[in-house]
């Protein structure tokens, strides 16, 4: 499993950005997850998937909601990663109206979840492997914290408890 003092591992997500309004978009396009993060402050946090009671509900408008005080902490930006595809995340993204203040990028395969070994084996509940809810904080490319979920658990990945890292 991915630690603090280790880089992010060399994935590309997909994101889905809307341009002018709902249902014009572009995309999806390739998010090469290492030239992404490069020179920036990243609030990461990761969801087991789009439109889930949890991750809606609590998780993403959490970080919409605090897009201003991640700013002010030093965070260049936010990214909430899925294991769904672009087109999922694109159109929650519209539900969830996180405009420019959240990236919604999809990891479609779990690559992503794999190589950072937080995965979720949701298989017997029909959504086959997803990713475990976590939150970290990323600089220059490397975990500088990281808050990984008990299974079902929303306590730790939380935008409150990022943001009081962020502001260190």
């Amino acid at each position: 499993m991915i630690k603090v003092g280790d880089t992010l591992p060399s994935a590309t997500l997909q994101e889905y950005s809307e341009v002018e309004g709902e249902g014009c978009s572009i995309g999806p396009n390739p998010v090469d997850v290492t030239k992404a993060a490069a020179g920036k402050t990243i609030a990461l946090f990761a969801l087991p998937g789009a439109f889930t009671p949890t991750c809606s509900a609590k998780h993403v408008p959490g970080y919409v909601q605090h897009f201003d005080d991640f700013k002010a902490a030093g965070v260049d930006e936010i990214w909430c990663v899925s294991v769904n595809d672009a087109f999922v995340m694109g159109a929650w993204a519209r539900d969830q109206k996180t405009g420019t203040k959240v990236r919604m990028l999809a990891d479609g395969s779990a690559d992503f979840a794999k190589a950072t070994g937080l995965t979720l084996d949701l298989t017997a509940r029909g959504m086959g492997l997803r990713s475990n809810r976590y939150s970290m904080l990323v600089k220059d490319g490397k975990v500088a914290t990281l808050n990984v979920e008990a299974p079902g658990k929303f306590e730790v990945s939380d935008a409150d408890t990022l943001l009081a890292q962020a502001r260190g």
